[in-house]
């Protein structure tokens, strides 16, 4: 077995115990909360009234094994950082959220996904072990063989159970560039069709297919995006400046073709933040000339995005204007793909958003994971919407008819925006019982916030 490729253990140690000492500081009757100015959640948050735990030690990529494929990261590193420390290796995590800012313990505590689910599951399902710090104060070492039950109910946990201060993950060997195909359909339920045929045998044409997910701009216009990889030289696409990569999806009819580099297929989401940017003017031809590239970033768009809530200036010129104020609904739901027709066609009807992301899952793990407890061996497509419409007459009301909807279909809505569950639901969805005794064992004084007080009181 080779070396690691790179070595931060003894700093991470220290890290580790910065990260203690600053627990022990907090006093015994006080909340214990991360010390962190940046968060890709979109839950509203009371102002911290203590300090919180010191992270800034636990941001690195710890070390590399190219031999065996795996990498022990902190739990505060960014998937950019680990990317760039694994890409010139020839390796990648197998699945890669989105974003770039998105950390590994916040993709395994919070859930994260992108086109190689539908070969490779969630985030969490490459864990082969994670160092945690719980509630109780102790830093414990899970896996499936020890403290079991800890390494199954923290996925979806949202830092309730605790948090990880390592994580050690599978890598898989990739190529330098990935070829996509992008396939037009006029109906959603013909690219159901495809992409329910492409994720039970792996292939397109024969070929085998590593990426897939796709975009609907409306009932009659949505794309299939298959994604090869490639050791084949050629010209590529850049969407890190004028192009914005969503926008070239779009075509007439049939199939197009285009190439990017590993890095930029990984990161192509991450510059326009899927196609959120246009709320900030980014997608202006003029305004994206004078736009800085270094800031043609989601972490970018989503400060701004913290000072417009500060503000409340949406709402400000929503009323210059005349208008009623917004409901936010930005969710990500997972719905059976033989239910998935049903629920675009509803949400089409009846909430005004578009483009809508689709990226279809399955479960590695036979034994599932109870705070989320999609099937295993069953095939899921998460249903990506995130914009505003006017609010309705009670609060959330959008909101709320998209959890009714997505619960009559057997689905599941990630927690990482504003949700409005009854209490007695909420435990039914969420696994509330395994949660219970998990919670009583590994934080048996409440020292962190329960799931439901954060994920729908919002505390």
């Amino acid at each position: 077995m080779s070396a690691p490729s790179t070595d931060a253990v003894t700093p991470h140690a220290a890290g580790v115990e910065r990260i203690l000492e600053s627990y022990r500081a907090i006093p015994p009757t006080a909340p214990v909360r991360l010390a962190k100015r940046t968060s890709n959640l979109f839950r509203s948050r009371e102002k911290a009234r203590v300090a919180g735990l010191d992270t800034s030690g636990l941001t690195d990529v710890i070390a590399i094994d190219v031999d065996e494929r795996t990498a022990d990261v902190a739990g505060m590193c960014t998937y950019e950082d680990l990317v760039a420390a694994t890409l010139p290796l020839g390796l990648a995590p197998l699945v890669v959220p989105q974003l770039k800012t998105i950390t590994l313990g916040g993709a395994v505590t919070g859930l994260g996904i992108e086109s190689t689910s539908f070969r490779s599951g969630l985030p969490h399902e490459s864990v082969r072990e994670m160092d945690i710090l719980t509630g109780g104060g102790e830093v414990v070492t899970a896996s499936p063989s020890d403290h079991a039950d800890l390494y199954r109910a923290f996925p979806n946990s949202y830092g309730t159970l605790g948090y990880a201060v390592r994580l050690r993950i599978e890598l898989e060997t990739v190529k330098p560039f990935v070829t996509l195909t992008h396939l037009r359909f006029h109906a959603v339920a013909e690219l159901v069709e495809a992409m329910d045929r492409i994720v039970a045998t792996g292939r397109l044409d024969g070929v085998a297919v590593d990426y897939l997910d796709g975009v609907v701009f409306s009932a009659d216009e949505s794309y299939l995006c298959v994604g090869v990889q490639t050791d084949a030289p050629g010209p590529v696409s850049d969407y890190t400046g004028r192009q914005i990569f969503y926008r070239s999806i779009q075509h007439d009819d049939g199939v197009t073709a285009d190439r990017l580099t590993i890095h930029d297929y990984l990161w192509r989401w991450d510059t326009d933040w899927f196609w959120c940017s246009e709320a900030f003017g980014a997608q202006h031809p003029l305004v994206r000339r004078f736009w800085p590239r270094r800031y043609r970033r989601s972490s970018s768009y989503w400060q701004l995005m913290r000072l417009e809530r500060r503000f409340d200036i949406g709402d400000r010129l929503e009323k210059l204007h005349g208008r009623p104020p917004r409901e936010r609904v930005i969710q990500d739901v997972e719905i059976p793909i033989e239910r998935t027709v049903e629920f675009v066609d509803w949400f089409l009807a009846n909430v005004p958003i578009t483009p809508i992301w689709l990226c279809p899952l399955r479960l590695r793990d036979d034994d599932g994971w109870p705070l989320y407890p999609i099937e295993p061996r069953q095939t899921y497509v998460n249903v990506g919407f995130w914009s505003t419409v006017p609010v309705g007459r009670t609060e959330g009301e959008t909101n709320r008819r998209i959890e009714r909807r997505v619960s009559e279909l057997d689905g599941h809505k990630s927690l990482y925006s504003d949700a409005y569950y009854s209490a007695d639901e909420f435990d039914r969805l969420y696994g509330g019982e395994t949660y219970r005794e998990v919670k009583e064992r590994y934080d048996p004084d409440s020292r962190l916030l329960g799931l439901y007080a954060k994920a729908v009181q919002r505390r």
